[in-house]
């Protein structure tokens, strides 16, 4: 079999039907990522493969970064100031090597789609590629705006701080039509969740400045964040997305909440108790604020983050020195959370990922306790990270059909930096597919082309299109002139 080619991962017959006929050039909602709203404005080619790839000097690609340093790539090949062409080589180096790892997938598939390229990717056909490549990279069809567009994506979420003033989105707003896509907000307030942070007490005063709240209690934080949901809501958001690495779910009163806040502002130690009083009372009050927006609420838990300490001296977080938590308690705490909120009517629509695999029984159960009141409102995310292989996305699925209703899943997300990213939704749509085939050959499920078609087109777009609500006045078919589709075959 070809390199993935046409049967890639579609192993039996009913899953490559349903996969040409009513999976494939379905458009993407790409709910959640990474993509820098200033790069999509400023629309910007990219100066080569290494930058668009690997490291552009803003973020990289930590999913490679790991595997080059696994293969011996000195640092300075990697995230150093060493030569484009040179981490491009070591890059292809590593690539010829990862045989089995969903990266070395991905790669091949973003060459076929967007470079026409074939081959795979190896250290001695690597300058060919590099010239090829490159040379694309300087066309229009290149620049960031139309690698959305013409991968069929009509809806971006990128990921924003609560003190952001959104000022691309604005600039993005105007233009929309005209780009074939809607970029909307997705807010992230990581900088209130890690009250450890040295700069906690500076973020603070930001947030106090951008909401005009003056800031000298939790309330008063908590007033301020009703002001950038408020904000946030104007310029389309409708999520939220909040990393939990770890929870405990402990209470706490407004006079040890407003302690515990002075000490983090003074850059005090915090108990763990504290702590996990803190993080508890935040996440309560803005679950109420997702449920008062009509937002989901996105959790991302179970998480050990920059556990290299050297390494994350040396370069920061986000590069590649993250591990699989196991928090063996976690889901028992956020039950404790969910039947608080729920005795308050307070439970927004909610899409839970945990990067332990261990939690997905646990949580898709505990989900199903809370379901009333809409369509699928608790939802188990896809595999995420370094569960994001097929054999993940099986496990997902699986998980998802036999405690819940499958056909009402949301769907795939990219929660990629990259915007090369986009075959990861074919990737994923060729898993499902194949997982709803095998249910066909097995006879699980009926020997019915359009009833089956109906599911994975909803699983695909519609369900994520009619769920988030990104479009209240008007479908993207009418807003947006139809997509040329040009980089999937």
């Amino acid at each position: 079999m070809t390199l993935v080619g046409k049967d890639f991962l579609l192993t039996n017959e009913w899953g490559r039907k349903l996969f040409f006929d009513y999976a494939k050039d379905m458009p993407i909602i790409d709910y959640h990522c990474h993509l820098v709203p200033k790069e999509i404005y400023e629309n910007k080619n990219y100066k080569n493969i290494t930058r668009l790839w690997l490291n552009d000097g803003t973020y990289g690609d930590h999913y490679k970064w790991r595997l080059e340093r696994a293969n011996g790539v000195p640092e300075e090949l990697i995230t150093g100031n060493a030569d484009d062409y040179e981490k491009f080589l070591a890059w292809a180096g590593t690539i010829e090597k990862a045989v089995g790892n969903p990266v070395y997938e991905w790669t091949h598939l973003e060459l076929r789609r967007f470079f026409g390229i074939d081959e795979p990717l190896t250290r001695k056909n690597a300058p060919e590629v590099w010239k090829k490549a490159n040379a694309l990279l300087q066309t229009d069809d290149f620049k960031p705006r139309n690698l959305i567009k013409l991968s069929h994506v009509v809806a971006v979420c990128t990921t924003d701080d609560p003190a952001s003033d959104l000022h691309y989105h604005k600039l993005l707003k105007k233009d929309e039509r005209e780009n074939g896509f809607r970029t909307l907000p997705a807010m992230r307030p990581d900088n209130l969740i890690y009250i450890d942070k040295p700069t906690y007490g500076q973020y603070l005063n930001e947030l106090a400045a951008v909401s005009g709240v003056k800031i000298n209690s939790f309330k008063d934080i908590i007033k301020a964040m009703d002001q950038r949901f408020g904000y946030f809501n104007k310029m389309g958001a409708r999520l939220s997305d909040h990393s939990l690495s770890t929870y405990h779910f402990i209470e706490a009163t407004d006079d040890e909440l407003d302690s515990v806040v002075k000490k983090a502002i003074n850059n005090e130690q915090l108990t763990d108790h504290e702590r996990d009083q803190y993080l508890t009372m935040l996440v309560e009050n803005l679950m109420k604020l997702n449920k008062k927006y009509d937002w989901t609420m996105q959790f991302h838990n179970n998480v050990l983050r920059s556990i290299n300490h050297p390494m994350f001296d040396q370069i920061g977080p986000d590069t590649g020195f993250d591990a699989m938590g196991t928090q063996p308690d976690m889901v028992a705490e956020i039950q404790k959370l969910f039947t608080k909120m729920k005795d308050e009517d307070s439970l927004p629509k909610i899409i839970f990922y945990s990067l332990n695999s261990n939690d997905w029984l646990q949580l898709v159960t505990l989900m199903g306790c809370f379901q009333e009141g809409g369509k699928q409102r608790m939802q188990l995310g896809a595999a995420w990270w370094f569960n994001d292989t097929a054999e993940g996305m099986q496990q997902q699925l699986r998980t998802f059909a036999q405690q819940s209703l499958l056909p009402n899943f949301v769907g795939m997300l990219t929660d990629s930096r990259s915007f090369l990213s986009y075959p990861r939704h074919e990737y994923f749509r060729r898993v499902l597919c194949n997982f709803i085939g095998s249910l066909v050959e097995q006879g699980r499920a009926p020997e019915d082309k359009e009833y089956l078609g109906k599911i994975v087109q909803d699983i695909s777009y519609n369900n994520a299109l009619n769920y988030f609500n990104f479009f209240p006045d008007e479908k993207p078919s009418a807003l947006f002139a139809k997509h040329e589709n040009k980089f999937q075959f």
